[in-house]
């Protein structure tokens, strides 16, 4: 299977989402995925992080996947925003 990278945007709506440990489940469930926080902004109500995501690419797709069911929104970052 072929690597790749994949940056997104985080978003973890209210309460109960912020104090959920989503990425850290993420984490443990693919371990052969790797990431990067680029960028995170989080309050009591909402989080939102840029986050560079690597790894096998149905890894990658089945741990983002695994977000989106947890209740986090997923979204890709377009062009070089986070890098720049």
């Amino acid at each position: 299977m072929a690597k790749t990278s994949k940056r997104v945007w985080l978003t973890f709506n209210g309460k109960a989402m912020v104090e959920t440990p989503a990425l850290w489940r993420m984490a443990r469930q693919f371990p052969d995925v790797t990431f990067d926080i680029r960028q995170a902004s989080v309050t009591a109500e909402i989080g939102i992080m840029a986050v560079l995501f690597e790894g096998e690419s149905g890894d990658v797709a089945a741990a983002l996947t695994f977000l989106r069911e947890q209740g986090v929104t997923v979204e890709p970052i377009e062009g070089s925003v986070v890098e720049g």
